[in-house]
Order: structure tokens, then sequence, then C-alpha cells
């Protein structure tokens, strides 16, 4: 087995030895967790007799168990473990995956054992993949021992399947099991590509710092799944400075995602403090800890309801002194969540020494783009990170790149820490077309950004050098922060109304609220129609029934007399209509009131726009709800002009309001602010329509296609 696939191969073949006892979409439970110790077994093979050697010696020396761990650590570091690093993995039991296999009528209790005896932070490390269960289970179905025996002929030594390599077989295991149960693998890792795109973004303008000599950076990925973005991360600044010492950090609320992790860490010689299980929402595992670098792929379009208390509480008390006191997304979507979460963690930044602060890289989809209107959760988030000159590059990935969904995916550049050219401004980067179809696709994911490597072009070096330049072209654009933000003005024209007293009228004016409340206050009891029969009578001997009801309303039946008496004619303004409706009130015994009045007017007016503008008790025209409309202004712009110039030509009687709810609340001038980031429209090339000769020419083709195959069906 000397290439990636071929061990993914094998391994994939050992998960079929469970059919029966397991479904396809439960291998994972045991497939997994298997991989991790067969891979612990390797790391630990060339000193595992000096350890067992050394544990009998403190056995008999008596040494504390608090004691012990350290020095085992030591015992079982590697011959090339780097001398500054401690080691912080060991097992004392006397077996290792191929002894397991020799003993096969007591494989359960050996393995049990065996796991039992690695050290603390491993064992609790293998714990959360939950496989306990499953030897029992296992040994019952008599599959244990083969799946074992199977496990202990493949090598994964570090030496034999590199570090990186190994985070793709995971990856690609994953994606296996994830497409056997039909789930998404999206939430689990991110292609390698992506990933080096993104730290190539994050890494490229501090290359300078980072090649110095003994340097340490930290870097934290708030949903690190099984680390892919980590590791890639420090294999990244190992390369361009093998001196240098990158700390990372990571959490995730998926346990067996935590454990690969968790595992890969440890094998790597990371602080396994650094990674923590649990959701990053409501368990933040490093409350105050700030960062030099972060980056996520949150999973898409994902709803935080679950967390949505404590999200909502931590909003409201906190407001900006907590993580999401700009804003809180629509429910069905926490990617804006994770990126507020990200920012609560970035270092102050020294822009005065050019020195500090923080820079992210984070995967959207297309939502948190333009998803949300002025004022909304989304706008008011983009709003927060615009105009603190935090947002620096917004990059457009192809489509089918990941192997969960073939959507259009975003990489944002966020720092808090510019370089003094990129202040005030937003670079967007078109790279759609960065891409090359795969020779064989892995669920959705059909493309790849190239590398350079295996004859490949280098798209990713391609996107990068866009970035690094910072200049306009086809595939790069940029702006200032105000460009893409709007003021939102409430456009209102006047309501006109004619009225005439029409049958369908008082119908409407019967079954409206203020009416019928006539009723109900009239204290009048329901009277039955008919006559009551006498008793021995006919009619008294016959079943009862139920009998009709009439309600009394005199009132109302005055009211409608007095509509009746009007002139029949149409009023064409509001003013003159309850003028004469006053009138005939005052000439009558009944009353007008306030709300007869008001349903009176909603019951025979009509809209028409050639009567008289309708004018409240100031004399200002009335706004006509039905009319309201919307404008975006351009910061830019002065929104008189802007008015002037496109609303004022099309409706002459219109104007801007400039009602409270109308203002925005952090400025209070009139319009409300949001931001959106039209992206695509931005890059958008005019494509003139296909000659109508060519498309005729395409439908005559296709016609005869047609014809053709038909003709060979019905032979």
């Amino acid at each position: 087995m000397n290439t990636f696939s071929d061990k993914v191969s094998f391994i994939w073949s050992v998960a079929d030895l469970l059919r029966g006892p397991y479904k396809p979409n439960q291998y994972g439970k045991v497939i997994l967790p298997l991989t991790v110790l067969r891979r612990l077994d390797c790391v630990l093979e060339p000193t595992r007799e000096k350890v067992r050697t050394k544990a009998e010696e403190l056995k008999r020396r008596g040494t504390p168990i608090n004691n012990l761990e350290p020095v085992l650590n030591r015992a079982a570091m590697p011959p090339d473990w780097p001398k500054d690093r401690p080691f912080p993995l060991h097992n004392t039991s006397k077996f290792d995956f191929r002894s397991l296999a020799g003993d096969p009528n007591n494989i359960a209790k050996n393995l049990t054992h065996y796991i039992k005896s690695f050290s603390s932070t491993a064992r609790e490390i293998i714990e959360y993949f939950g496989f306990a269960e499953h030897i029992e289970k296992l040994d019952k179905a008599n599959r244990l021992y083969l799946v074992v025996s199977k496990f202990s002929s493949i090598d994964l030594h570090p030496a034999t399947v590199s570090n990186v390599e190994m985070g793709y077989i995971f990856e690609e295991l994953i994606r296996k099991f994830s497409e056997a149960a039909n789930e998404t693998a999206g939430d689990h890792f991110t292609p390698r590509e992506v990933i080096r795109l993104i730290v190539n973004l994050l890494f490229t303008p501090d290359g300078e710092v980072l090649t110095r000599k003994g340097i340490v950076k930290t870097l934290f990925d708030p949903a690190c799944g099984t680390g892919g973005m980590l590791s890639v991360a420090e294999e990244y600044l190992s390369e361009l400075n093998p001196d240098a010492r990158l700390e990372v950090f990571g959490q995730d609320y998926n346990p067996e995602s935590y454990a690969i992790c968790g595992s890969d860490m440890l094998i790597k010689g990371q602080n396994i403090d650094h990674i923590k299980f649990g959701d990053s929402f409501t368990d933040d595992g490093f409350p105050g800890e700030r960062y030099d670098y972060m980056l996520a792929n949150p999973p898409f379009g994902v709803e935080w309801k679950p967390e949505e208390d404590e999200i909502r509480k931590e909003h409201e008390t906190l407001k900006m002194a907590g993580r999401f006191g700009a804003g809180l997304p629509r429910i069905n979507d926490g990617s804006l969540l994770f990126l507020q979460h990200m920012i609560s963690k970035m270092k102050p930044a020294d822009r005065a020494r050019d020195n500090g602060g923080t820079r992210i890289g984070v995967v959207f989809n297309g939502s948190p783009l333009f998803t949300g209107d002025a004022g909304s959760g989304e706008s008011e988030i983009r709003r927060w990170i615009i105009e603190n000159d935090w947002l620096e590059t917004i990059v457009a990935l192809p489509d089918e790149l990941f192997y969960n969904t073939g959507i259009f995916t975003y990489v944002w550049i966020v720092s808090n820490r510019k370089e003094p050219r990129r202040r005030g401004k937003v670079q967007l980067i078109n790279a759609v077309s960065f891409a090359q179809k795969m020779r064989k696709s892995l669920g959705n994911k059909r493309k790849e950004i190239g590398d350079g490597k295996d004859g490949k072009p280098d798209q990713v070096g391609a996107i990068t050098r866009l970035y690094g330049e910072f200049t306009e072209g086809p595939h790069s654009k940029i702006f200032d922060n105000e460009d893409f933000g709007y003021r939102q003005i409430t456009v209102e024209r006047p309501l006109r109304l004619r009225f005439a007293v029409t049958p369908e009228g008082i119908a409407a004016l019967r079954d409206s609220g203020p009416f019928k409340k006539l009723a109900e206050d009239a204290d009048t009891k329901p009277k039955k129609r008919g006559r009551k029969a006498k008793a021995g009578s006919a009619a008294a001997n016959e079943p009862s029934s139920p009998a009709p009801y009439a309600a009394a309303n005199p009132a109302g039946d005055a009211i409608v007399g007095v509509l009746e008496g009007l002139p029949g004619q149409v009023w064409m303004d509001r003013a003159d209509f309850l003028a004469d409706l006053e009138a005939a009130f005052e000439a009558s015994d009944a009353t007008l009131s306030a709300p007869i009045r008001k349903a009176i007017v909603a019951a025979f007016g009509v809209r028409d726009e050639n009567a008289a503008i309708c004018l409240d008790k100031d004399g200002n025209p009335e706004p006509d709800p039905e009319l309201r409309d919307y404008e975006n202004v351009p910061l830019k712009e002065d929104i008189l002009v802007y008015f002037d110039r496109e609303v004022k030509p099309h409706v002459p009687d219109a104007w801007i309001s400039t009602d409270e709810k109308h203002r925005d609340k952090k400025d209070g001038k009139v319009g409300i602010v949001g931001y959106e980031i039209p992206l695509t429209r931005h890059f958008y090339v005019y494509q003139p329509p296909r000659e109508l000769a060519a498309i005729a020419a395409d439908i005559t083709g296709l016609e005869k296609d047609i014809v053709r195959m038909l003709a060979e069906v019905t032979r």
C-alpha cells in the first residue's frame, strides 16, 4: 500500500466486515476509532519495550502515580522527536495490535486493557468515540477479532504516512461514511486546496515577521472538525520558516471530530489543552483568549435554534461588551455568529506602530454577503465590521469545490491591522473561473483549485498574487468602505379617495368591528322569530329545534338609515364627503362616534388617482400605505439630490418620510443605514443575446433529432 488511495481502500474494505451487525451508516463508529488506535499504536511501536521496562521499574520503586506520566512520556518519545518539545503519549500495556490479533479467545478483554493503558490525556480523547460499547457488540458478533487482525496489517507510522496524509485519510473516510449515512460531510472538513488558499491570504502580508528566528504565533479555529485547517496552517509556517512555532487552538461540538483532531494534535506534539470539546456559542472553551490568526469553515445555513436562548441573553444583557452585540442573524443561518465570535478574540492593534492585531479567514456561502434588509441583524453585523474598517478582502470561489454542496462559496479576510494601503478599502476578487475539473468526482466536489503540483496550474498562487498586488483588473476590484453602505429612505405618496354610498359599502360597514360592537353594547336581549306554540297543539308536540335569532342593533340601523339618506352622488374629496356626512348625522337622532366615522371611511372610500389628496388635521398630505415604497440611496450621495433625480420625475407628488421610525437608530438621520456586498454585480459582464437565426437553427436541429429518435422507437 504505497498510495493514499490504497490505504483508504484498505480501511474501507475492513468496514465490509461489519455488514450484518452494523448498517453502512454506522460503520464509522467502529472504523474511525480503530484507525486512530492503530495510528497511535504505530507511533509508539519504536519505544514500546522501553516504556514497559520503565513502567515495571517505577512500579518496583513505588513511584507515586502522579509522577509516572511525565517519566513514561519521556520514555515513549520517538528517536526523531524534537528534543525541545515534550512527548505527550505512552501506553504501558503488554499488548499491541499484532499481539491482540494473536489471542482471538480474549480479544475483547485484551483490547479493553490496551485502551485503558494509554496515558490519561490520550485515554480521555479516545473516550469521545464511545468505542467501549462497540467492543462487546463486535465480540458477540464474532467481528472484533477480524477487524483488529485486519488493522494490525496496515502500517500507519508517521514515517510511512505523514501527518498531512493521515489527515487526508481521515477526511476521505468521513466523506465515505457521511455519504453512506446520507449526511453532510461539510460539517467535518474543507478541501485542502481551499485551506491552503486561506492560509496564503492570512500569512502573505506577514512574510517578513513570520520568517524571523524563533517566532511564535497563535492560531484558532472555532469549528475545527478533524483539524484540517490547523494542520495545513502549521505545515505552511513550517515550510516558510522551520524555526517558527505555531501554537494551534480549536474547538468542535462533534465528539468523533474532536477525538480525531485531539489525537492528531497529540501525535504532532501540540498542547492537547488547546483543543476543546463543546459548542463555541454556548460553551466557549477559550473565554478571554486572543489570537494572532483565526480561520474557520462554519457549517453553511445551519440554524442556531438550539442555542437561541443563551445567544439572545448574551446579546441583550452584554450588548457590545459580549460577542454578539452587533446583531443577530436570522435563525436559520448562524454563519455570522461565528464571525462575531472570532472578532471577539482579536488582539488589540496598534496602527501607529503597525503591530499587534489579528487576521481572520472564514468560508461562507453567499448569504452573509447580502441577506437582510437595512436595520436587520445581518446588515447591522456587516455595518459593524465595515465601519470599523475590518473587512479586507472577499474572494469568490468556484462552485462544486466542496464535498457536500455544489454552491458558490466566498472567503472573507477580516483584520484589525490592515496594511496602510488597504485602510478604508475593501478588495473583491472574482476567482470563480480559477478551477479545473477533477478526473473523478468526490461527492459534490467536481472541481479543484490547482496548486501547481503534479502538472496542475498554480491557481492558488494566481489568486494569492491578485490579493497581494492589490490593483484593479478583470478579476480584482477595490472599493471604499462606504461603497457598500446605503440609506433606505421611505417614499410616501398621498392618499386619494372617492366616496359613494353603495350596497357593497353598507355590507362592509355592517361587518366591521365598531359596527358589531354597537350590537354588543345595546343591552337588548335577542328575540325569537315566530310565535310560541300553545300547549297541546300539534306544533307543541313536534320535536324542538334551535330557533334562529336576530341580533338587535337599533343604533346600527339608525346609522345605516342616515347613510342611505345621503344624496346618490360620488364625492371626489374626502373632506366634502365628511362634511355632508356630519351634517346628515346632526339632522338625525343617530350618533357619529370616532370609531364609526373611521369605519365608514374605510367601507366607502375607494382609491382613485383622480380624487383630491386627503389631508390630516394639520393640513398635510396623508400617506397612502399601499403606495409606500423604499429607495436605497448610496451613502456617498445626498438623499435629496438622489430623490429629485430618481423619484420626483416619475411620481411628482411623492415625499420622503421623516418619521422617527424611518430614521437610523445610530446617527438619527433620515433613512436607515444598511450594508450589503453585491460581489457578483460588480463583476457582471454583459452578454448580448444570440441572433434569432442561430436560435432558430438550433430549434430546427432539435426538431430533426426528435423526429429521428421517434422513428427509431416506432420501428
